[in-house]
Formats: C-alpha cells, structure tokens, sequence
C-alpha cells in the first residue's frame, strides 16, 4: 500500500505536473498547518493524511488536464476557503498572481499564516463578498482566470465570478457533477454577464474513483455595471 507522499507522487505523474521537492515540503507543511488550526476552526472535514492529498491537493490540481497555466498570469480563487485551489495551484504554478477571496476573516489569517511559512511570493488574500469586491475597480475585470471550488448553482456563481475576468479571460467551476438542466439554467445569465460556456469536461480524478466536471466559461465582452447585484441576491434570485 502506497504511503501518502507516494500517493501524491504518482498523483502528480498522472496530472504530468513536473515539481521540486521543495514544491512536495510546501504541500507537507500546508497539511500540518490545515490539520493543526483545524482542530480550532472548521477549515475541512477531510483531515485523513491520504484524504486530503487526493480530496484536496490533486483535485485542486486536476484543472491542469482541463485548461494551460503556463499562460496565466493572474488568478483569483473566489470563496477560497481553506485555499483551495488556489493555494495548491500557486505552488505548482510560482509565476502566477494569486488573490484569494474569502468572506470568513479568520480563514484569511490561517491562509496568510500559510503563505508566510511557505514563502509564496505574489499572492495575497482579500476579506469580502464577491458581489462587493467584483464593483471594486483594482478588481473588476482584472484577472486573466477565476476559479471556484464553491458550491452554489452555475447561474449564482457566474454572478460571483464571471465580473471578475477580462475580456477574452477565463472561469473555471469545479463541478461534482452538472446536470443539463443546471447548464440551461445559467446559460441566460452566463450570456448577461458577457460569458460564453466553452466547454464542459468530465475528468478523472488520479487515485480516486471520482470524476469531476470543468466548466470552462469564457468572457467574450465585458459585464454590464449593475453586475453583479447586491450582496445576497445572485443566491437568492438566480439571473433567469
């Protein structure tokens, strides 16, 4: 039976993501740090070791089989939590601006205890709500990709996510399965928003038996000003 760090090992071949052992110490330290402040705060209900190399950091990965970083220059993880995924995606991929977005302060401070003890440079965590930080000029329309790992329907997350973008910029949801009817449902809101799905992708999870699905939206003009509306009502009322 393979260790945990074998586990993550074989894991990263499989993702084919070239790393330092460095890079592998970053991850190891993050998981001591996730599990020790766990015990005083809900970051994660997954806290075996095997558990969250596979749950957490290679699912956080797994966007390298969906979409090219090496291009990317900024990022922002909306509803990041407790980093995921842009912590893991920011020590895989050093190069990339990262903001990490979150409603919750004290998660920030364990994410800023994070990036302190691992050294990460250009990356930084912002306290609020998406629908007021998107309104925000130094952050509306100024990244290059949007992720988000959160759980809300498709229509209420491109709301959050979609103002964040540049033109031709890219969001990506991490979905645990879409329905047809979901998709339908935000493609009105998608298109208000000035975004455009480009694809939706089932993709294997290394060293699971879970499948994720990608949905890759793109931003073909930019997003109206009344976007996204107040805080509360992207989740409350859905665009339609």
């Amino acid at each position: 039976m393979k260790s945990g760090k074998e586990l993550f090992l074989d894991g990263l071949n499989q993702l084919e993501i070239d790393f330092s052992e460095k890079q592998i110490s970053q991850f190891l330290h993050y998981y001591e740090m996730l599990i020790e402040t766990n015990k005083v705060m809900n970051l994660t209900a997954i806290t075996e070791f095997d558990e969250v190399i596979v749950k957490h950091f290679l699912d956080s990965l797994l966007v390298v089989k969906d979409f090219d970083l090496k291009n990317v220059d900024s990022l922002i993880d909306v509803g990041t939590g407790a980093g995921f995924p842009g912590i893991p995606i920011k020590i895989m991929f050093p190069h990339i601006r990262v903001v990490l977005l979150d409603s919750l302060n004290k998660r920030l401070k364990f994410l800023n205890q994070v990036i302190e003890k691992l050294q990460l440079e250009d990356i930084s965590t912002v306290h609020g709500r998406a629908e007021d930080l998107a309104k925000q000029k130094e952050y509306r329309e100024g990244f290059d990709l949007c992720v988000s790992r959160a759980v809300a329907n498709l229509s209420t997350l491109s709301e959050y996510c979609i103002p964040f973008m540049k033109k031709n910029g890219m969001f990506i949801s991490y979905k645990s399965s879409t329905s047809e009817e979901e998709i339908e449902s935000a493609s009105k809101a998608i298109n208000v928003l000035g975004g455009k799905i480009l694809s939706i992708k089932e993709i294997h999870l290394p060293c699971s038996d879970v499948e994720r699905v990608f949905v890759d939206i793109t931003k073909v003009k930019n997003t109206p000003g009344k976007y996204p509306r107040k805080a509360g009502l992207p989740s409350k009322e859905p665009i339609k």
